[in-house]
């Protein structure tokens, strides 16, 4: 059955594509997130690993709040490892296992990049008349934020 939720189909599925190429960047991050939790070594092993759990539990929601909008819009939700990876803007980086301070920077660099998208998907959903989408976004944009900001502060030098 086809929502009717005062948006059109065509409005409907651009911000569908825009929600499923998030999602992809979002399970991407958790990913890392994951992969760096357990693979942190070094004198601050154990506020990073606790750290980097706080941090991939957070995302772990994000994924399944973003998934869910899709699919309140009418989409379907990118589900598979494959098409996640298709579409997935940021990068992994295979094999490879910086140091503690790489890991910061990494995540670091990704959540600043999912910040940046957002707020060009923002003008977007809003273009497609989509305020709900919007709003979630602009949440969303909120909460990469402050975790690229305790990033920055936990990397810091002070």
């Amino acid at each position: 059955m086809t929502p009717n939720i005062g948006i059109p189909d065509s409005d409907r599925k651009a911000v569908v594509d825009i929600l499923n190429t998030l999602l992809a960047d979002e399970y991407l991050l958790y990913t890392k997130t994951r992969n760096y939790h357990w693979n942190v070594v070094g004198p601050q092993f154990n506020d990073l690993h606790k750290f980097f759990e706080a941090q991939y539990d957070a995302l772990d929601s994000v994924v399944d709040e973003v998934a869910e909008r899709a699919r309140a819009l009418g989409g379907w939700a990118l589900g598979t490892l494959a098409e996640l990876a298709q579409h997935a803007r940021l990068k992994e980086r295979p094999a490879t296992y910086p140091d503690a301070a790489g890991m910061l920077e990494d995540l670091l660099g990704d959540h600043q990049a999912i910040v940046r998208q957002l707020r060009v998907d923002l003008e977007t959903a809003m273009k497609h008349r989509d305020a709900g989408t919007s709003d979630f976004l602009t949440g969303l944009m909120e909460k990469h934020e402050k975790m690229a900001w305790m990033l920055r502060a936990f990397g810091a030098k002070r």
